[in-house]
């Protein structure tokens, strides 16, 4: 029996490489900024699926170069660079991986906010460098009881809620309509909740509608005492805002997890003691990623069977 045709667009998790090598003839894509996505256009005639990610998506231009595209399976929970709507007008399926990534996202963002308040790793570096031998460590803020403000309370900000709620936090979101269902208040005002709050968490989807909401008008609202977590993406922020403000004194801290070019840190953030960086690592755990991979398998195995997917993008 003939295999299926599989276009891989940049690089995945071994076992899901090693998976989709098992199952399917597998072509890697040339680089995201190459006009084609394969040099022999009778290969890319022969694909009938695409594997790509969240963080490398998909170039609109490459869907009229594979005829034969069938189905799109996206390990991830983004959705920004990935041509949905030319895929909707070609009636083809989208899938992604919501749902399994919540709970280890949203821990890591409560981690990145008792890091950003009580200053854990900067205390560790304190240590380290025998710096408690001169003097003691700085005093840092309680997180009990105080102001969580959550922009965008989808999956991952309720998950996020819920955790908040465990440590007596006061609870608000801002987001276009409220949410049924939940005891959380509901702010519109975007700058309204960053005034009242003394962490804002962002855990928006990045689009066109939400590149550089976090603004430096946000960020003077947050204030010199409050301190940012964000868990989204990179282009939620305005970073060069974001560095102004942390430099100036205007916000008081800021934990973050993704970046606006990734893997590139701006050196100024590097520089400062009141910010906590991870790299992109909220998923990134062995339960998570295997569960991530298998619905990414379970959405392609589906689109190519011509049955509903288990998680097709909206």
């Amino acid at each position: 029996m003939s295999r299926t045709t599989l276009l891989q667009v940049g690089p995945l998790m071994p076992a899901l490489e090693a998976a989709l090598r098992e199952q399917h003839e597998v072509l890697r894509a040339q680089d995201i900024g190459a006009p084609t996505p394969l040099r022999d256009p009778a290969a890319a005639a022969r694909v009938q699926a695409v594997v790509t990610s969240a963080p490398v998506g998909l170039p609109v231009a490459w869907l009229d170069q594979l005829p034969g595209l069938r189905v799109v399976s996206s390990f991830g929970v983004g959705l920004d660079k990935l041509p949905l709507d030319a895929c909707r007008a070609r009636g083809l399926p989208v899938g992604y991986t919501p749902d399994v990534l919540n709970d280890c996202v949203a821990d890591l963002a409560m981690g990145l906010l008792l890091d950003g308040a009580r200053q854990i790793a900067a205390a560790d570096r304190f240590v380290r460098r025998a710096a408690w031998l001169r003097g003691r460590f700085p005093v840092t803020t309680r997180v009990s009881g105080k102001r969580l403000g959550i922009v965008g309370l989808g999956r991952i900000g309720q998950a996020v809620a819920r955790r908040a709620a465990g440590f007596d936090m006061d609870i608000a979101y801002n987001n276009r309509r409220p949410v049924d269902g939940v005891a959380w208040r509901h702010e519109p005002s975007l700058l309204a909740l960053a005034e009242w709050a003394d962490f804002l968490v962002l855990t928006v989807a990045a689009s066109a509608d939400t590149r550089q909401l976090i603004n430096a008008d946000v960020l003077a609202a947050l204030g010199p005492k409050g301190l940012l977590v964000n868990v989204a993406r990179g282009s939620v922020v305005d970073e060069a805002a974001l560095i102004a403000c942390l430099q100036n004194g205007t916000l008081g801290g800021a934990a973050l997890d993704v970046f606006d070019d990734e893997p590139h840190v701006p050196e100024a953030l590097l520089a400062l003691d009141q910010v906590v960086l991870t790299p992109h690592m909220a998923s990134g755990t062995h339960e998570t990623r295997q569960a991530m991979a298998d619905l990414t398998l379970a959405n392609l195995r589906a689109g190519l069977a011509g049955e509903r997917l288990p998680a097709r993008a909206p």
